[in-house]
This record gives C-alpha cells, structure tokens and sequence, in this order.
C-alpha cells in the first residue's frame, strides 16, 4: 500500500467515522429533543385556545377517543397551552449516547441485554419491526420518571361519585421512589450496593389518614430480571403484620379506590406480563403544564410553606384543571398475557420525549371501555424550588374514571426530588414493622 493510498484510506476511514458519529448524535436529538427543529402544529389550534362542546370534533384526530368521548359530552373544557420541551437530565441523556446500540432484547419478552443506564431504544420506533411496541415498554420501564429517587409527600386521594360530585373518603399518603440499578444523577452511581436480592426498583407507600387505614403500608421490590415476580408486602396497621401479597392482588381494587397496584405510574408491571403492539405515532394533546401557572387549589392541602396543589372540576370533580399541550406521542397496546387478568387490553399514550404514560384507556374482558387514566406531568423547573434543574417530569395530578360505574379517584401532588426523603432502608420488611408500630 503506497503512502498516497494510505492517506486516502485514512481519510475516508476518518469521514465514514465522522458520519456515523453524526447519525449517532442524530438519533439522540430526535429522541431527547423533538421540538428543537420544529413544534407540532394542528390546524385551527393555538395557545389558549378552550376545546369544548362545541368545537371539539374540529379536533378529533389530535385527541384520543375516551377523552374525546367526555369532552363530546360536555364533561370538561379542555385548555390548550404551549407546546414546551421538558429536558431530561443531561446525565441521562449522556448514559443513553454511552450505551447506544449496545442494547438488544433477548429471545423471549422480558429479556434484554447490554443495558446499563439511560434510554435502551432511543431509534425511532419501526412499525415493520414486531417487537417495537416491546422495545417501547423498555424504554418507559428504564425511564427517567422521577429520576433516580424521589418521594410524593403529601398526597392525597379522593374517592368521588361521577353523578353527584360527591366526595366519599380522602386518603393522605406520602410515596417514595428508588432505583437501585442504572443511577445517574444521585449518588451512589450507577448502582446501590449491597444489592443481595438484585432489585431494580423499589416502592413504599404508607397512609398517613384517615385513622382506620393510617399506617397501612405496601412495599414493592422490583428484580433486576423481568422474568421473576414482584415481591410485594402489605402492612395492616390495625392488625399489625406484614403479610406477602398473592400475585393476582395487584389487579384488585387498591384501598378500596378506582386503581389497581398495577396502574401505578401508568403501569407498573412487568414487561413479560403483557404481549406489546406499537399502534403508530401521533401529535396529541397530552397533560403536560407549567405547575405555578395554573389557577391551583387554594381550598384544600395548602402546606405551611404554600404550596398548592391541582384543583380539579368537571363532571363529578373528576378531572384536573391544567393545560394540555400538542405533543409527539407513541401509541402502544399492552394485552395481558393470563387470561384471568380482568383487562383485556390498555392502550398508553407515551410521551415521546419523557417517556411518561400521561393518558392511558383501559378495556374490560369482553373488550368494553372500563377506565381511563390521566397523568398530569409538571415542568420540574416551574414547580418546587428543589425540583428545578432535576430534568424529572413530575407527576403533578391524575384522574383514574371508570365509566362503567361512574366513579373517579384522584389524586393530588407534592413531588418532590430528594434523595434524602427516600433512603435505601426505607424499602424494607424491617423498616415496614419498625414503623407501624
């Protein structure tokens, strides 16, 4: 090889390298900046702009059926805002470009290999690709919700009768968060050690009110292998005992409420427990909003250092009073795997760029609309002070209706991240005895 063959050589290496780099940095943008060229637009639509009644069917293709279905009958109004990018944290970001096309899924659902932190499948999803819907719920799994720890301390839930508005039982809760694996932001990174039992994720939830139900407590452990169980702990504080939960309990009807243990967060299951569709992607009006901006709840919950939570209206005080924004959004079908599970699909709603599940539709056995579930995401940087710069979407608000009964259960906020309000000891057996006592 002469030496002006080896220069031509070298530099056509170094080009093909360059271009790969920049197809690489290419894939990252779309997935962690999707507005950055251009925001989504749908004709006739703006900011500020109220949906109602009588406009909403000029607006159809941008809203998804159940929620179209209530703003038709004269349920709510919806409020449009601005479309805003909600960065994530830019160590996640980092540990995504780090682990880019490392990640592959094993051969059977619930498998994946190579994955150490940040987002698995940032590449636009495929629809020819089979297991794209699967490669999607990976994605949420391994996402950036609530970082790496994080706490709801309050939060409160409302049982409420559609028809009458009546509120039959409020429940205070505080919840708590921690990743164990794939850390990138809060020390220490990437991982908590000892881990014995591999986990990948834990939750506490204890009740704080009322008196008959105060320090019932529900601990979740997550394993780092999709394909083994959950394990999961309820403490009955009027019986003082922690007792293992059965698998199927975390489909029932949670503290008597509209939300099975399962919807937690949009879904909080395993990845092997549900057969995975990609149905396409789509701009939506989803319910994302800056928290300090809104006409908040001066009535109720307001803490000793003022802050305010989600007021909610509409049909039976069902539903919060946010801003909507059009957003780019991945539409995924999860069917359960068992055939005595008592849904027969949900349909999510994921935000392209978060990662979150903001709206998902849930249908009966026999394929019936049952319930629908609304996520409210607030911009970190226009809620609390601490929570500013965490690039965390924080769950702010939900609404979870079931149409069949008329009934609702809601819930309202103070996310805050903090690591020190959610220390690796709280998630224990130990922990949940010593205090509910």
């Amino acid at each position: 090889m002469n030496k002006q063959f080896r220069f031509r050589f070298a530099a056509l290496a170094l080009a093909i390298s360059a271009g790969f780099a920049q197809a690489d940095s290419a894939v990252i943008d779309r997935s962690f900046r999707p507005y950055q060229a251009e925001k989504p637009a749908f004709a006739g639509l703006s900011a500020g702009l109220t949906i109602n009644k009588a406009n909403v069917a000029q607006f159809k293709d941008i809203i998804d059926p159940a929620f179209y279905g209530f703003i038709e009958k004269g349920w709510l109004d919806m409020q449009v805002g601005e479309t805003t990018s909600f960065d994530l944290h830019p160590n996640y970001v980092e540990a995504t470009r780090q682990g880019q096309d490392k990640v592959k899924l094993g051969a059977k659902a619930g498998e994946i290999e190579g994955w150490v932190a940040g987002r698995p499948f940032p590449q636009e999803p495929d629809s020819n690709d089979p297991r794209a819907g699967e490669k999607l719920a990976w994605n949420y799994k391994y996402g950036y919700n609530w970082g790496d720890s994080a706490a709801i301390s309050p939060f409160y839930w409302k049982y409420r009768d559609m028809e009458s508005a009546k509120v039959e039982r409020t429940i205070k809760f505080d919840f708590h968060f921690l990743n164990f694996i794939g850390r990138v932001n809060q020390e220490p990174k990437p991982a908590i050690t000892p881990n014995p039992s591999e986990l990948f994720r834990g939750i506490y939830v204890k009740v704080l009110e009322p008196y008959d139900v105060r320090n019932t407590q529900l601990l979740i452990h997550r394993a780092q292998d999709d394909l083994k169980r959950d394990n999961s702990w309820l403490y009955l504080g009027f019986q003082r005992r922690v007792r293992r939960l059965a698998t199927g309990q975390v489909t029932d009807a949670f503290l008597g409420s509209d939300l099975m243990i399962e919807d937690f967060e949009g879904y909080n299951g395993r990845i092997s427990d549900m057969n995975w569709t990609y149905k396409g992607t789509r701009f939506m009006l989803m319910p994302f909003y800056n928290h300090n901006d809104l006409s908040l709840d001066s009535e109720t919950h307001q803490d000793s250092d003022g802050y305010q939570v989600v007021a909610f209206g509409g049909q039976g005080g069902c539903f919060p009073d946010i801003t909507w924004q059009l957003r780019k959004v991945y539409e995924v079908e999860a069917a359960p795997v068992e055939g005595s599970h008592p849904l027969s699909k949900r349909v999510h709603y994921m935000d392209a760029q978060t990662f979150t599940i903001p709206r998902t539709v849930s249908y009966d056995r026999k394929g019936a609309l049952w319930k629908t579930f609304t996520i409210g995401q607030a911009h970190p940087d226009h809620h609390l002070a601490k929570n500013k710069d965490s690039g965390v979407s924080i769950d702010d608000s939900f609404s979870m209706i079931d149409v069949q009964a008329m009934h609702c259960t809601t819930g309202q906020f103070k996310g805050q991240v903090d690591p020190e309000m959610s220390k690796p000891e709280m998630f224990s057996v130990q922990h949940m005895r010593a205090t509910g006592n």
